[in-house]
């Protein structure tokens, strides 16, 4: 699965910028899930729509806007902070501590940060409960990016710009393989983080378009392992 660094191709790597829900925890935790359907019960609450009819909804805003917060916002003038709160109103002890990624992103040399279209709260609470908070330096959460998610190009700019980040010696790490354009674009390293078994149907379909690209210059199922190698190998 793995296509894995050598040790020059990250010589130049002195800022680590990962991607939050569907990356720095797998997939199949029930954490993301639980966003999904709080999502779907406030579409279905504001716009008084059956459930099934609410979800597919909720999905278009996603693929077309960015976020479904961001869909809301333009079409129908939602308080995106009542929408985050109720949202990530969720049980967090599905989240199990990965010692073996907290050492290895505690070890990357340079500077980490989260950069996710969640909101602080939940990415703290998130990292926390992975046992990685205390590692990253930064998050630039959906209301550091003024609620423009990514993958709008302005957005990464704000980011880099309010991080003082050089795009040369960034990579990122992400699961939507459209969030990797521009990063890639603008000069950074890129890593998609895929599900561990590719074989079982997770997300939507739409959600993969891009996986085979000159967008993305590395894929890892298992990102711990990822880090791990790098490190063993920049050791040497």
């Amino acid at each position: 699965m793995d296509n894995l660094p050598k040790k020059s191709d990250f010589d130049r790597i002195t800022e680590w910028v990962f991607d939050l829900d569907n990356t720095l925890y797998p997939r199949h935790t029930d954490l993301f899930s639980q966003i999904d359907r709080n999502m779907t019960d406030y579409v279905s609450t504001l716009l008084r729509l059956p459930r099934e009819e609410a979800r597919e909804l909720q999905k278009q805003y996603y693929r077309d806007h960015g976020t479904t917060l961001n869909g809301l916002m333009n079409l129908h003038n939602i308080d995106p902070n009542d929408f985050l709160e109720k949202v990530h109103d969720i049980d967090y002890s599905w989240v199990k501590p990965d010692p073996a990624l907290g050492e290895a992103i505690r070890t990357l040399p340079g500077r980490k940060f989260i950069f996710t279209n969640g909101d602080l709260g939940h990415a703290q609470r998130t990292a926390r409960a992975l046992g990685i908070l205390d590692h990253f330096d930064e998050i630039f959460d959906i209301l550091a990016a003024g609620l423009t998610p990514k993958p709008a190009r302005q957005t990464y700019d704000l980011f880099l710009e309010q991080h003082g980040v050089h795009s040369e010696q960034a990579v990122m790490f992400e699961d939507l393989p459209r969030n990797l354009v521009v990063p890639k674009d603008l000069g950074m390293a890129t890593v998609l983080v895929v599900p561990h078994n590719l074989d079982q149907a997770l997300g939507e379909a739409w959600e993969h378009d891009g996986r085979e690209g000159e967008h993305i210059d590395y894929v890892t199922d298992n990102l711990a392992d990822f880090l791990g190698h790098y490190l063993s190998v920049a050791a040497d």
